[in-house]
């Protein structure tokens, strides 16, 4: 059953039956759009063993990149909080902010003025057609809550984020969250 419905800003926290999914086991994705032609979001707390460095190298900066999901891996793509100094930015909601100039944001990142807790960068993205969403809802295969971070979303660890958003909606869950991430190999 749906109780919340989606829109942009909103989370998705894949339900603990997800497991057999390698793309959305114990994911949390931000929607950054929703509308009646589909949704777009970005995985939150999957990080990848790259540095934007390694992917764009006159970027002089550690931050890590995360996989954004299964669609179009091969694209760089990213959220922020400071859409006053990265210009051609859209608001996704709650202080969040999706793309801007891309050689701003560079010379920004390399003088220091963009630290990891204002940006974060995605290989992919998580995509669905028309209805694709509502359809994987009704199959309880996501949780959706509001983001109540809000801009702070991007200072969070993403190392145990699933398991601090399942603890939050409480009863049956919190048994789930405890639970190793592969059954099998308990």
């Amino acid at each position: 059953m749906i109780s919340v419905l989606p829109k942009k800003g909103n989370l998705l926290i894949a339900e603990p039956s997800t497991l057999g999914d390698f793309s959305f086991n114990r994911s949390v994705i931000l929607l950054a759009e929703h509308n009646n032609d589909g949704s777009v979001g970005f995985i939150l707390n999957k990080p990848l063993n790259y540095t934007i460095n390694d992917l764009v190298p006159e970027i002089e900066a550690i931050f890590e990149v995360y996989n954004g999901g299964p669609v179009e891996q091969d694209n760089l793509y990213f959220i922020h909080n400071v859409p006053n100094i990265i210009p051609s930015s859209i608001e996704i909601a709650n202080g969040i902010y999706w793309g801007g100039d891309f050689e701003t944001t560079k010379a920004l990142i390399n003088s220091g003025d963009i630290s990891k807790k204002n940006i974060r960068f995605f290989l992919g993205y998580s995509g669905w057609s028309k209805g694709q969403l509502e359809n994987e809802l009704k199959e309880n295969s996501w949780i959706i809550v509001e983001n109540n971070q809000k801009s702070k979303l991007l200072a969070k660890s993403s190392q145990h984020f699933w398991k601090e958003k399942i603890d939050e909606l409480g009863g049956e869950y919190v048994l789930f969250s405890n639970a190793p991430s592969d059954p099998m190999l308990n």
